[in-house]
């Protein structure tokens, strides 16, 4: 017997920020040292935000850990002069706490 489904009690908003971001900063790999690169920052550093909006909804404040470091280090406005290897690999990491944390992140669905 088939009835109404039930209606979902949330959402993963923050799969489809966390993989462009993820995308981003892969690409971003190829432009460092270039002033194209700017672009990049600013791409990654709004995209952490955004993704931060759905964590706090999601009341997952433990990401916070992850997304607050990543919009502050590639902030456009305030350039903080990183580079090398470590740069380098934050740029995978990042990349990794994009995508874990928009695949995680169960944003609740409220129903009026």
């Amino acid at each position: 017997m088939m009835g109404t489904p039930a209606a979902p009690t949330f959402t993963r908003a923050a799969v489809a920020p966390g993989i462009l971001g993820a995308i981003v900063l892969l690409a971003g790999a190829a432009l460092f040292g270039d002033e194209s690169y700017i672009i990049i920052r600013y791409a990654v550093s709004i995209l952490a935000l955004i993704i931060t909006v759905f964590v706090i909804q999601a009341k997952s404040w433990w990401w916070l850990l992850g997304l607050v470091p990543i919009a502050v280090l590639w902030n456009p406005i305030v350039i903080i002069p990183l580079e090398g290897q470590g740069w380098e690999s934050a740029q995978y990491i990042a990349a990794l706490v994009f995508i874990i944390a928009g695949i995680r992140t169960k944003v609740p669905v409220k129903h009026a």
